[in-house]
């Protein structure tokens, strides 16, 4: 049965009542392990690097090409499967779309997964599905669910003491649906010593592990010990249960591990020669300027964003070789921008595939030849696809939310700017990821969708976490009960995706 409809405030309200219910529970201990020590797995990856597509990839503009429709004025939308023509990678047999030209030349060391199908959530919202794609758990929930990211710092601990286990970079939380996206862009109940280190302007990263400018050391120590006095002093529940305070203040005490540490030095994206910088970002990048401030509205928003996301490819390189144990890059999720296609489609995803094309592909490139990638998962992937005609599903149809003209007047509707959650794509490499693989079959015509192999979220998230490690049905316990890392733990890795049997 379909969940209700939500509006955006309902279902924030839900989740902070959930989060504030979470705060009051007792120590996180893995269910039925002795000590609370989780059980564990040979693991084909000791790094998971997710490149987040926020907003919704048109699978058939990216890497599941169908048939290829000119724009031309009075053109049947009905006609339109995909606005770009279809290239060939390095594999036989798969092909991607223009604009994704780096990429394929790649595509011989990774997998591809063309039928990831989204879940039945009611009415479509991005916040909703990005929280059921990054917790395994459809909301709402009556306990703050873990983001994956810190489910694998919990489980697994930091690859390098000195180095936050899980890492956020390039989404900030003031704009757009910034409260939704901040209900599971955290360690929820495990605690907030397993919570990301945002870093929300990779150019400007070593200034988030460096004091701020003027405050001397010891005026930055004494605030440090003003607040754990404040801490320490608060009414029982006003800051959540005892764990929850130990927690906060284990976090603090690994931020000043890291400032203290040259392991804060791989933050410093300058020590990169320009040559290095201009292979992720097209035209390299001047760092005596900065990415900061509003420039959704400057003018220069699109430029900026394919800026920003090659230097966060870089940055994740120079952090996995840090001993960075989850990594989150984002091509960042504002309503109605870069993957949420719901004006001008075609001409968003061009200028999407400038910024991820080469930087992903020089990602892949650079920890292949330090001898990183074997160990190193990188998994690229959005809450769902997109289709001109159809929302949702073929047999669980929604409310449509984009106008679609009868015929196509202008570019302003030549794209993919409905939902489609039937088949999508995720794309893999290294990790003991197969190589040259692809996965799963779509329909060639309207509606495609999945006819075979479907990929659910606990199948992929047990796939993912099965690399590190970590068993689907691994449990923590919250409020007395089992809390599974995959839905009640019922996730199955996909055995066939990887090179050697699991």
């Amino acid at each position: 049965m379909a969940l209700p409809d939500f509006t955006r405030r309902e279902f924030l309200k839900t989740l902070s009542a959930g989060t504030l219910g979470a705060l009051s529970a007792g120590f996180p201990s893995a269910w039925g392990a002795e000590d609370g020590a989780p059980r564990r797995l040979e693991a084909t990856a000791d790094c998971l690097v997710v490149l987040w597509m926020g907003g919704g990839m048109a699978a058939t503009e990216m890497f599941d090409p169908k048939r290829y429709t000119p724009f031309e004025k009075g053109l049947d939308p009905a006609r339109v499967l995909s606005t770009f023509p279809a290239i060939p990678t390095r594999v036989d047999g798969i092909q991607f779309t223009e604009g994704l030209e780096r990429l394929a030349g790649v595509m011989d060391r990774g997998t591809l997964i063309r039928t990831y199908t989204a879940g039945d959530l009611g009415f479509i919202l991005h916040s909703r599905h990005q929280f059921h794609w990054h917790t395994g758990y459809a909301p709402p929930q009556t306990v703050a669910c873990p983001h994956i990211g810190a489910v694998v710092s919990r489980t697994l601990g930091p690859r390098n003491p000195a180095m936050p286990a899980f890492i956020n970079i390039g989404q900030r939380f003031e704009v757009g649906e910034g409260e939704e996206l901040k209900a599971f862009t955290t360690a929820g109940f495990l605690g907030s010593e397993y919570g990301p280190f945002n870093v929300p302007f990779p150019d400007a990263a070593k200034d988030v592990v460096t004091p701020p400018a003027g405050m001397s050391p010891g005026r930055f120590e004494n605030r440090d010990r003003f607040y754990r006095k404040l801490l320490a002093a608060s009414p029982v529940g006003q800051l959540g249960s005892d764990y929850q305070k130990e927690s906060l203040v284990r976090s603090l005490d690994n931020a000043h591990r890291l400032l203290s540490s040259p392991a804060a030095k791989a933050f410093d994206l300058t020590q990169e020669s320009p040559e290095t910088v201009a292979k992720y970002v097209p035209g390299g990048w001047d760092f005596s300027r900065r990415l900061g401030g509003d420039f959704v509205r400057d003018g220069s928003y699109e430029e900026k964003n394919i800026q920003r996301f090659g230097l966060g490819c870089l940055l994740a390189r120079r952090l996995v070789e840090a001993g960075a144990r989850f990594i989150e890059v984002t091509t960042e999720y504002i309503p109605f921008l870069n993957w949420d296609t719901h004006e001008h489609g075609h001409e968003k995803v061009v200028n999407m595939k400038k910024a991820i094309d080469g930087a992903i592909a020089q990602l892949v490139l650079d920890l292949e030849a330090r001898g990183l990638l074997d160990r190193t998962l990188i998994v690229l992937a959005s809450e769902f696809s997109r289709d001109m005609m159809q929302e949702g599903k073929p047999d669980r149809p929604v409310k449509d939310q984009v106008p679609v003209p009868d015929k196509l007047e202008s570019l302003t509707h030549y794209g993919m700017h409905r939902h489609f959650t039937d088949a999508g794509c995720v794309l893999m490499f290294g990790g003991g990821i197969k190589k040259g693989h692809l996965h799963g079959v779509t329909a060639e015509e309207r509606p495609c969708r999945t006819i075979k192999d479907r990929v659910v979220i606990e199948d992929l998230h047990a796939t993912l976490y099965r690399a590190m490690g970590i068993p689907a049905d691994l449990a923590y316990e919250i409020e007395q009960r089992p809390f599974y890392v995959t839905r009640d733990g019922h996730g199955k890795p996909i055995e066939s995706l990887f090179a050697r049997g699991v």
